[in-house]
């Protein structure tokens, strides 16, 4: 059996030359993939204008993107609350209340607490600082002597700028800084507490209407889906599939949370650093807050129980309880149950509360796992973003 050829006319009319395949070569599998340079820039303009949106008016996107959030959390209580024959709008604004009653009071009960602690912080840093400095026994590091380098060329540049003797007749302009008023601080002090104030109240007030409201928006958005039933089946699920998943990741959420704050006061109480319960509480809420409420606390705890037990080998004890307790509870707790509840990727989800950090800050960090929950359920149902939900999921 001969090799196959392929015939080529020579280009001097002789005769043709024969090119054989090679037997062993694999036949290349090509992938026609189309690209439309139009539809690709429509995609990045519409992707850039959206950012610069979210970006822009973040000050009324977190205040609703909150209250819609805290309102797919308390609403099984409203139902239950329905269910006793209490008015959903009674019940609603009596949770509500009775939530921001309870955390006032307990701000309260521990700000004294909290304020002795805030108190010692500088204290503890001075007296770590001094304590590694004598374990090294090196006073005179490479930090001091770089900055003795840098003071002594500042001299010198200062003392090379001086300015001349002016002549007689020249007028010396000297510029003198604004004296330090206390009154703009605490002017700019309550202006930042007020704002505050009222992003809270409006939080509360759209997590009033929109548990008191019901089903409502939800049958609205059915009915705005599609006059056929398909359409408004395929709303109906994404619907009921972001409810029960943003509840999941809540329950999750606040189940973990607590859980870092007891395990945190009965560690901190063994060991006997004083005001365990405020570490535990402060360890609880923060942790809501990916990453940075874990270093904030393990650095914390770390310099006030070396204020305490004036003991490095301690201070590093309390700091390893602290990392440990959140490692545990970050890396293997929430990830095992987040994906049982949510089935997100772990990879997408790092990646979506960078972007979302980057946009809104600490409440892009709070906020970015049910934007992404809502995304994915949204792409899994739409034909040309279903590779979208794909990279989301497990």
């Amino acid at each position: 059996m001969t090799d196959p050829t392929l015939v080529r006319p020579d280009d001097a009319g002789t005769e043709p030359a024969t090119l054989t395949t090679q037997p062993d070569e694999p036949p290349r599998v090509l992938l026609y993939m189309p690209v439309d340079v139009r539809s690709i820039s429509l995609v990045l303009l519409a992707t850039l204008a959206s950012i610069f949106m979210l970006r822009w008016a973040k000050d009324v996107f977190i205040p609703v993107m909150v209250g819609v959030l805290f309102s797919y959390a308390l609403s099984p209580v409203v139902d239950w609350l329905q269910l006793r024959r209490i008015p959903r709008a009674l019940s609603a604004a009596l949770l509500i209340l009775g939530i921001l009653s309870g955390v006032g009071a307990s701000a309260y009960s521990l700000s004294e607490d909290a304020s002795q602690l805030i108190e010692s912080l500088p204290a503890a840093a001075q007296k770590l600082r001094d304590s590694v400095r004598a374990l090294t026994g090196k006073r005179d590091s490479a930090l001091a002597t770089v900055q003795k380098a840098a003071t002594q060329i500042e001299q010198a540049a200062e003392e090379s700028t001086q300015a001349a003797p002016l002549g007689r007749g020249v007028q010396r302009v000297q510029i003198e800084k604004p004296k330090f008023n206390i009154r703009d601080h605490l002017w700019t002090g309550t202006l930042g507490l007020m704002g505050m104030l009222g992003q809270i109240g409006v939080m509360a007030l759209i997590t009033f209407f929109l548990m008191a409201s019901g089903d409502s928006f939800r049958r609205k958005l059915v009915k705005l889906a599609g006059p056929t039933l398909s359409k408004k089946r395929v709303t109906l699920e994404a619907l009921n599939q972001i409810h029960d998943q943003i509840q999941r990741y809540m329950l999750v959420r606040l189940f973990t949370s607590a859980l870092v704050g007891v395990a945190t006061w009965l560690c901190f109480l063994a060991i006997g650093l004083e005001n365990a319960a405020v570490w535990g509480v402060a360890a609880g809420v923060l942790d809501l807050v990916p990453y940075i409420g874990s270093a904030v606390i393990t650095a914390g705890s770390t310099l006030v129980s070396f204020l305490q037990f004036d003991s490095l080998e301690m201070a590093l004890l309390v700091g390893f309880i602290s990392i440990m307790i959140h490692f545990i509870e970050a890396f293997l707790l929430t990830p095992w149950l987040t994906s049982r509840a949510n089935k997100m990727n772990a990879v997408a989800i790092f990646i979506g509360l960078l972007a979302w950090g980057w946009l809104w800050g600490l409440w892009g960090l709070l906020l970015g796992v049910p934007i992404l929950v809502v995304i994915k359920v949204i792409c899994d149902r739409v034909d040309d973003l279903k590779s979208v939900g794909e990279f989301l999921g497990t």
